[in-house]
């Protein structure tokens, strides 16, 4: 085992960790929010700074990456301090988790037809690993009684997935526009925050959007 695989399964098992003693403890999650949103913001800012050349379009895209995560980190506080939407949140996250580890396999292991240009990694089959994993993690979800098979929470489960590639390839692309290989190096083995929580970013809130659009 080299060392780079070794620092990112220590990182994510402390990053399991950090995320289980949010999900019992407000004040935690609120801290943790704050710090969280102010690095991943530094981090979006350091990309836009070297993309856009305009001053006007870099102040405009500065504001509007600082309002979506702010936006972000409050819906997040607002669903896992909440009992009623707890297991809601604890749900997509899951499922953010197991369509980046389905992407990963898949691709690894089927390679095969790019995706898209925006994101020269991301394969076809890597894509459909995605909605693979979290359509099995909903079934794990439905064994465990915690949900109930619907058309709903299926469709909850795929748009989830989609919109967690979506963030993954948009910051992808942001990344290739500014020619670096990591949003940044906070977390050893990962890169940068928002490295790792890129799809998160998108999913949460438009999943959740889409969710109460259905329950309508």
């Amino acid at each position: 085992m080299n060392i780079d695989l070794k620092k990112r399964i220590i990182t994510s098992i402390i990053l399991m960790l950090i995320l289980i003693v949010m999900f019992i403890n407000n004040y935690i999650l609120l801290y943790c929010l704050i710090i969280m949103s102010i690095f991943t913001w530094l981090e979006a800012a350091a990309l836009i700074t070297k993309i856009c050349y305009t001053k006007i379009m870099r102040i405009f895209f500065l504001l509007l990456s600082l309002s979506y995560i702010s936006l972000f980190s409050f819906i997040s506080f607002a669903l896992i301090s909440s009992m009623g939407t707890k297991l809601l949140m604890m749900f997509t996250l899951l499922i953010c988790v197991c369509s980046d580890i389905g992407g990963l396999t898949f691709g690894k292991i089927f390679k095969g037809k790019k995706l898209t240009k925006l994101s020269p990694n991301k394969t076809i089959s890597g894509s459909v690993g995605s909605f693979i994993f979290s359509l099995f993690f909903m079934l794990i979800f439905i064994l465990l009684n915690l949900i109930e098979l619907n058309f709903t929470i299926t469709l909850y489960v795929l748009a989830t997935s989609m919109f967690c590639q979506i963030g993954d390839i948009f910051i992808s692309y942001m990344k290739r526009k500014a020619n670096v290989k990591d949003t940044g190096n906070i977390l050893p083995g990962h890169g940068g925050l928002l490295d790792r929580v890129d799809g998160i970013l998108f999913a949460v809130p438009l999943s959740i959007f889409v969710f109460y659009l259905l329950s309508i």
